[in-house]
């Protein structure tokens, strides 16, 4: 049975009812279909559905040609609950599984569906599947490639947490593995084996003592991260285990390309088997195409660094200005105590309506985004 989203309903009170409904990812089915059926409702908006991407569009756009074209967009799916859920209410904070990453964004963006029948602009409302996971699955790169008339616009909003400041471009990632090989033998003659387990001592070495580097662009100041994420091993409790991988997980500034990351993490493991295994480039700030401008005036608060990796990276690819901008602090984000404050989710709406509703018109749009009525 579908969940029924009230939409007229308390930014609050949907985000929590978006919280109640469980879309770890891979499991987003009930959550788009709730979703879908919310929009659909709506006589001002086209819906389309793609799998798990829910994407809906001011129906203005089919035929305005020259006017600017904002994307909102966020994904559906969160990290698999740690005993948060349902969501709880404690004065103005929501607490739940998901509520930061990102339901208190998703409830921003569909109360703004239901209310802004005319914009200044048109708009577009993506929902989308499987970010929290491998590049590869996710329900946005999946919507570009076999959609792309869906995602091209001038500027893109991700409303991802950001404390309800602008947090512009993001963070690359890289996540390798490490294998490391030995020889099995019976633990009562360890002698005669050689530990893979033990082999991995000298990576760890390199991890501990790895000195990341901090990066200044545009003002904003991006931190770099090399850690060890997991350690596989290991054959039975009395065989002395032939073959270990150490898992590492790279977060590289947006002045380093995947194959510059790449490059490095050779570098730095020089000497053992390395193999990727995910990679998603990181996203410049690009805090001087006029669109941003436009936003970041809005908005009206200091810009910082995104740390993490967002698909403003993806919206960058295709040549579409983009910035991260939603409620709750991106620091609880996955966490057992995730919270949001719901004030945050009502100052977000608040500064995105009197953006899309007063936004200047001229576009700057590439060919990549050129207006639907010229496709």
């Amino acid at each position: 049975m579908t969940s029924v989203l009230d939409l007229g309903a308390d930014a609050g009170e949907l985000a929590a009812a978006l919280v109640d409904i469980r879309s770890v990812s891979g499991e987003e089915q009930a959550i788009a279909d709730a979703v879908e059926a919310a929009l659909s409702r709506l006589d001002h908006l086209q819906v389309y559905r793609f799998g798990n991407v829910v994407a809906a569009r001011t129906r203005a756009a089919g035929n305005a040609a020259g006017r600017r074209r904002v994307v909102l967009a966020g994904h559906l799916d969160t990290v698999p609950p740690a005993d948060n859920l349902p969501a709880r209410r404690e004065g103005n904070l929501l607490h739940g599984c998901g509520a930061v990453d990102m339901k208190g964004g998703l409830a921003v963006m569909l109360r703004l569906a239901a209310r802004l029948d005319q914009p200044a602009v048109d708009v577009v409302y993506i929902f989308y599947d499987c970010e929290e996971v491998e590049a590869s699955r996710n329900g946005l790169g999946r919507l570009a490639r076999e959609h792309p008339d869906q995602v091209s616009a001038d500027f893109a909003v991700l409303l991802e947490p950001s404390n309800a400041t602008v947090e512009a471009g993001c963070q690359g990632t890289m996540r390798v593995e490490i294998t490391l090989h030995g020889v099995r033998a019976h633990t009562a003659r360890s002698w005669l084996g050689l530990n893979a387990i033990h082999a991995a001592a000298p990576v760890l070495q390199r991890l501990a003592e790895y000195q990341p580097r901090t990066v200044e662009i545009d003002g904003c100041v991006y931190r770099e991260g090399l850690s060890a994420v997991r350690i596989d091993g290991g054959v039975a409790g009395n065989v002395v285990p032939d073959r270990c991988v150490v898992t590492v997980n790279y977060r590289f500034a947006p002045d380093r390309t995947v194959d510059d990351a790449h490059a490095h993490l050779q570098e730095v493991f020089a000497g053992f088997e390395l193999a990727v295994v995910d990679a998603a480039p990181a996203a410049p700030p690009n805090l001087h195409a006029p669109a941003v401008v436009d936003f970041i005036d809005t908005v009206g608060k200091p810009v910082a660094a995104k740390y993490g990796w967002t698909d403003v990276a993806r919206f960058a690819i295709l040549g579409i200005p983009a910035v991260n901008y939603g409620p709750g602090d991106p620091n609880l984000a996955h966490r057992g105590d995730e919270q949001v404050d719901v004030r945050q989710i009502a100052e977000c709406e608040s500064v995105l309506e009197r953006y899309l509703l007063t936004v200047p018109g001229p576009t700057g749009r590439t060919a990549a985004g050129q207006p639907w009525s010229e496709r």
